[in-house]
């Protein structure tokens, strides 16, 4: 999940609640004694994916600048 959130993640993780809400959801599953498998699946990727899902991430901004198209906050 690190490398993947810190490679393709939203440009705002370690600004936004992402990686404190990662925490409280793991030590909710822990707290129940469950592994962490079965708390996300799996598929490590499709749960990354999922929890970035409404956020702006580096790919984004990658797209953008090789498509010449301005980012939002340029329109």
């Amino acid at each position: 999940m690190q490398k993947y959130l810190f490679k393709v993640g939203p440009i705002d993780l370690s600004d936004g609640p992402l990686l404190s809400g990662i925490v409280d959801f793991f030590e909710e599953g822990v707290a129940a004694g469950k592994g962490v498998l079965e708390l996300i699946g799996n598929d490590v990727a499709a749960f990354c994916d999922d929890l970035i899902k409404d956020s702006r991430t580096y790919a984004d901004v990658y797209q953008e600048s090789i498509s010449g198209e301005p980012s939002p906050a340029e329109k």
